[in-house]
């Protein structure tokens, strides 16, 4: 069991913790208070896989794991656990005691076993769409079956309730990584009568929901604000140091809130490259500023194979480009993703840079980086950026395209959200850089901005971009989470990752009539228990897709620089899931760290965590 466990230690990143910054005494009478610009569609955490519809589940329905903020597995719901001699068996034994309450705090219910079955029921059944029912179905015996309604006994499902707080899953195979799959919403639990009283209306409102977690979402008046007030009911309560958060909504977030800071009206705001400067010569405002934390998405350009957007954008010429490899290769190496990313992090953008889509300390063989393995050494070790190359492909693809009957200019719909910071700057820069580069009458790169509600479901997954920034973040610990974005939409056009559709591009089929990628792909999920040759072969299906341009690695996210009052560097910490959204075990500062007191921390949490890992194989 330690063995298994220690596999599942999530992997440093660009992260640190608290050194020498006044931190509040602990207590829960403090309020944390911030804007926000981009309002909820749905709090069903059953359906939802918008990260910022699962920060609701994140912080108000415990799971039966989570981790500490260095990354190391602790109970959760469950407070002990099992593996059968074959791995294909996992027991979890639930404590006693919690409870259900309502967004007003009242006692609803116990929290048993059955919950977590009634949940994976729900997730199953195919007229809710949920958008991660694939995760749950990729590991839990005959869950997919169930879901395609190939069977209808839900009792053949891997996932039964032996009694009241015992709770027993059945996998597919052996699944080293099913620990950390975990912290991520699917396996979260639900009150079984009350999903069946509400139904589809399970998470539409703040009253909707149940909750067993560190807070109540007390107040939510859409496009007003939000608040979180600590449930006094919470089994883990005395780790709750922040009673309440407070959430208004402002539309001109970006633009208003470091002045609301500066009046005292919030205790959050970012510090956009435009008045960054500013801040940073004024001495009452130079200490206060600090990097946001890289967290664990990443992001990538991708091309898009399937253009559903208006004609006046040339969808079909769009078409005719995109299935050129020549012409993806002159984007690929045109785009200069330094000069890009130093819009949001004008002192140190290489810290932020990608040369895989799958970031790095997701997981390793033998103290090798995944992103170091087999086909993917080379990738990593490489700029993308050469400014020659992508001359020459464009000096090709001109010839090519005129003959399969493309105008010049491509035109090339790049939208992005108006609510995130930098963004729109970002794209000028882009557009600027690529055309200078490349020649305007070559391609004409059209930024737009999307719907500051429902951006993704307007742009990404209808298809109504050409190329876009994109990102993704790891549902579990094992390289097979980062194919989730390329896999195919089924027979009813739904289930695939909706990013780029690369099965719908020309070419790319092997003797086999499968996509190259797909049988790439098949190879590697396989291999089950030999994760040298599993590593090896999803490194192989990834490259494929980064040597053939069907993407284009960028970075790791970030949010620029910030002013915050809040400790960044104690929340919990996991590069999968939604651990890293969670409130539970944070504080709130004094003062906001400075430069050389986010920098301090940081070097101090590598130093601890690399501690508390190595205690934790032990």
């Amino acid at each position: 069991m330690k063995k298994l466990l220690s596999m599942l230690l999530c992997a440093a990143m660009l992260l640190g913790t608290l050194a020498g910054c006044g931190q509040k005494a602990e207590g829960s009478s403090e309020n944390y208070r911030k804007l926000y610009s981009e309002e909820f569609t749905t709090m069903n955490y059953l359906i939802s896989g918008n990260q910022n519809e699962q920060a609701v589940a994140a912080n108000c329905v415990d799971g039966l794991i989570e981790y500490d903020k260095y990354g190391v597995v602790q109970p959760g719901l469950a407070e002990t656990w099992e593996t059968s001699d074959d791995q294909l068996t996992w027991t979890f034994h639930l404590r006693k005691g919690v409870k259900w309450v309502d967004s007003t705090g009242k006692e609803v219910a116990d929290v048993k076993a059955q919950d977590f079955v009634d949940a994976a029921q729900y997730l199953l059944t195919d007229t809710y769409k949920s958008e991660t029912a694939n995760i749950f179905y990729s590991v839990v015996k005959n869950a997919e079956d169930y879901y395609n309604k190939k069977i209808t006994d839900f009792s053949q499902v891997g996932v039964k309730a032996t009694d009241d707080s015992t709770l027993v899953y059945t996998l597919n195979k052996p699944t080293p990584y099913f620990l950390s799959m975990l912290v991520y919403v699917c396996f979260l639990p639900a009150n079984g009568d009350f999903l069946k009283e509400k139904g589809a209306n399970f998470g539409v409102d703040n009253t909707s929901l149940l909750y067993n977690g560190s807070y109540l979402l007390t107040t939510y008046e859409p496009q007003v604000s939000h608040v979180y007030t600590k449930n006094d009911k919470y089994w883990d309560k005395d780790k709750v140091y922040i009673g309440t958060i407070t959430e208004t909504y402002n539309k001109e977030k970006n633009t208003l809130a470091p002045e609301m800071y500066k009046r005292g009206e919030i205790d959050q705001a970012y510090i956009s490259s435009d008045i960054l400067d500013q801040w940073m010569k004024d001495d009452s405002t130079k200490n206060l500023v600090s990097p946001s934390r890289s967290q664990c998405y990443s992001y990538f350009y991708a091309f898009n194979f399937n253009p559903k957007f208006d004609a006046q954008y040339e969808p079909d010429n769009w078409t005719k480009a995109v299935n050129n490899e020549d012409f993806r290769k002159s984007i690929f190496y045109g785009l200069d993703r330094i000069k890009a990313l130093a819009v949001a992090e004008p002192y140190n953008p290489d810290k932020q840079l990608l040369n895989t889509v799958t970031p790095p300390a997701l997981v390793d063989l033998d103290g090798t980086d995944y992103t170091n393995i087999g086909d993917l050494k080379a990738i990593t070790a490489r700029d993308s950026f050469q400014a020659d190359e992508a001359k020459k492909y464009a000096e090709k693809a001109k010839t090519e395209l005129k003959a399969a009957g493309a105008t010049l200019p491509v035109k090339i719909l790049m939208p992005y959200n108006p609510t995130t910071a930098n963004w729109d700057k970002e794209c000028q820069v882009v557009e600027q850089q690529l055309e200078g580069l490349l020649g305007k009458d070559y391609i004409d790169i059209i930024p737009e901005a999307g719907p500051s509600t429902g951006f993704l479901s307007a742009t990404r997954r209808a298809g109504k971009y050409a190329l876009m920034k994109v990102n993704f973040g790891p549902d579990y610990a094992d390289p097979q989470t980062f194919t989730d974005p390329f896999q195919p939409n089924d027979a009813n056009g739904e289930g695939g990752g909706n990013y780029n559709w690369p099965e719908k591009a020309q070419g790319y089929t092997d003797a086999d009539g499968n996509k190259t990628y797909t049988n790439l792909y098949n190879a590697a999920i396989a291999e089950s228990t030999d994760l040298d040759k599993r590593y090896n072969a999803f490194a192989k299906a990834e490259a494929f897709l980064i040597n053939n341009a069907f993407v284009i690695p960028y970075g790791l996210n970030t949010d620029g620089y910030q002013v915050t009052k809040r400790n960044e560097f104690d929340y919990q910490y996991a590069p999968f899931g939604v651990s890293i959204l969670r409130y539970k075990g944070q504080h709130l500062l004094e003062k906001p760290m400075s430069m050389d007191e986010f920098y301090a921390a940081e070097k101090k949490w590598d130093e601890e965590r690399a501690a508390a890992l190595a205690k934790a194989k032990k």
